[in-house]
């Protein structure tokens, strides 16, 4: 027969076995209520279901209501807490103008006025590519169709407002790329006086740069 002692000892471990077992399923249930009660919000039981970036932007149409430099702009389209998104021209970089430590770069203020030029106050159609909507700024990154059907990213490149941007792939990568070439050979826009030193970091020593005939 088992001592006094030892059915105390056995008596403790199976309060501390029941202990454990319901704070198990405590923790438990409280996960599963907070996990149904994230789908739940998630699928707009609680009010409306966010929409994704492509569901909201992709193949829509918004104004241009304001230029920030050659390469970004705001559309007028509420995005969470500001009054307007923001979009960062997919597969295209402009000299700096507006960047905070960074002097006016070659041909900025010329991008700046173009860019204004074409789409301020047009209404404009975004296309975005579905495996990436947003940069590290969370900006919307998208092609920008002007009213005409062109592309206003191709445009900034083959007239000479900007670079095709090697850092980041896209569908139009390689059409931006054959833009920038001819761009280049016709020394159109930035190419008629770019020296090495006003490429951006990445095309620095990489790119020949025609010289005047």
């Amino acid at each position: 027969m088992p001592t006094r002692q030892s059915a105390i000892k056995m008596s403790r471990r199976r309060r501390r076995i029941r202990y454990a077992a319901r704070k198990f399923f405590f923790l438990a249930g409280v996960a599963a209520v907070v996990a149904g009660l994230v789908l739940a919000d998630r699928a707009g039981f609680f009010g409306q279901a966010p929409r994704s970036d492509w569901e909201k932007y992709h193949a829509r149409q918004f104004k241009v209501g304001r230029i920030i430099d050659g390469d970004t702009l705001d559309v007028d389209c509420p995005d969470g807490r500001y009054s307007r998104t923001r979009i960062r021209l997919l597969g295209v970089d402009t000299p700096e103008t507006v960047k905070p430590d960074t002097p006016v770069e070659h041909f900025g203020p010329e991008a700046c006025r173009f860019i204004t030029s074409a789409a301020m106050d047009r209404t404009v159609t975004l296309k975005l590519n579905r495996m990436r909507t947003r940069d590290t700024y969370n900006r919307l990154l998208a092609y920008v169709i002007l009213p005409d059907g062109l592309n206003l990213n191709e445009q900034i490149i083959a007239t000479g407002h900007g670079y095709a941007d090697p850092r980041f792939r896209h569908p139009l990568m390689r059409d931006f790329k054959q833009a920038q070439v001819e761009a280049m050979k016709a020394r159109r826009g930035l190419w008629e006086e770019a020296t090495d030193a006003d490429l951006p970091y990445y095309y620095r020593g990489k790119l020949k740069i025609p010289k005047p005939e």
